[in-house]
């Protein structure tokens, strides 16, 4: 798995690549807490577009930190999850709590304060 972490003022975009299970869970868990922390970070973007694969552990490292975010007021949007991450997001239900954006741009603007459906994809 490779995680390319960009700083985008109250939301950190995190691009990952390859497989997000058990193997790399932990150490992915450990960079996005760090750059949250450090960044103040309120909102995450998780672009899958280069993820090929998502077990249990890589749902469980997004869904600490939905809650981690949630707690502070902030979402987590993700963007381009391919069909097979995407219907193990359905099977899930991270999608029911959380929206996908077509874009980067589209979450970072959809995360922010008024877009009127708290990021949650039940808008649809």
């Amino acid at each position: 798995m490779i995680l390319q972490l960009e700083d985008k003022g109250r939301s950190l975009v995190a691009r990952l690549n390859g497989e997000i299970d058990l193997q790399v869970a932990d150490a992915l868990r450990t960079a996005l807490d760090r750059a949250m922390g450090e960044k103040g970070t309120r909102n995450l973007v998780l672009n899958l577009s280069s993820v090929s694969l998502i077990d249990s552990s890589g749902l469980g490292v997004i869904l600490g930190r939905y809650r981690r975010l949630l707690q502070n007021g902030g979402r987590v949007g993700l963007v381009g999850p391919g069909p097979t991450v995407k219907r193990v997001l359905e099977l899930s239900g991270l999608l029911r709590i959380m929206r996908e954006y077509a874009s980067e741009g589209e979450a970072l603007a959809g995360l922010e304060p008024g877009d009127g459906n708290g990021g949650r994809g039940d808008d649809r």
